[in-house]
């Protein structure tokens, strides 16, 4: 009986990792959740393409989520995305917005974005106008409110402006 729970418990110790698969497990899961990965796989040599200074070789949506990626590796408590997500398809921008939602919880995101779809699901949205706060409030309170959030919401999606 002493055997199998020693067995049982070497068949269940975490495997052992180099520093160098931790890194890149990190770095592989940051990408995925910055949903990088799919375009680092079709580059010839993988996660270990040169890309040059700046990112020269790459779009302006894989170097907004390159970024978004670093930031995810550092684990930063407070992470700024300064419309990090203007040059991403709306799709893209979705599942990245999800993937950031489900990995950031312990850190305090602060989105800044023009797009509306970027910012709906926020915990509170502060609208500014000529450099000062003019609104702020949920998506629901803001586009109820049919202020200039609200005047937004109608272009870019089309529905009919709140009263």
């Amino acid at each position: 009986m002493t055997e199998l729970a020693e067995l049982d418990e070497k068949d269940l110790s975490p495997k052992e990792t180099t520093a160098e698969e931790n890194v890149d497990a990190e770095v592989r899961r940051a990408a995925r959740i910055a949903s990088l990965d799919g375009a680092i796989e079709k580059f010839t040599d993988g996660y270990d393409t040169f890309v040059g200074e700046r990112g020269v070789t790459l779009s302006g949506g894989q170097k907004q989520r390159a970024a978004i990626a670093q930031m995810l590796v550092r684990r930063t408590p407070v992470m700024i995305f300064d419309d990090s997500l203007s040059s991403v398809d709306a799709e893209t921008d979705a599942r990245i917005r999800r993937a950031l939602r489900e990995n950031t919880c312990d850190a305090t995101v602060i989105l800044i974005a023009h797009r509306i779809t970027t910012l709906r699901d926020a915990d509170e949205i502060f609208v500014l106008d000529d450099g000062r706060i003019a609104e702020h409030g949920s998506h629901d309170e803001l586009v109820a409110q049919g202020g200039i959030y609200s005047r937004v919401y109608a272009l870019q999606t089309g529905a009919e402006q709140a009263s």
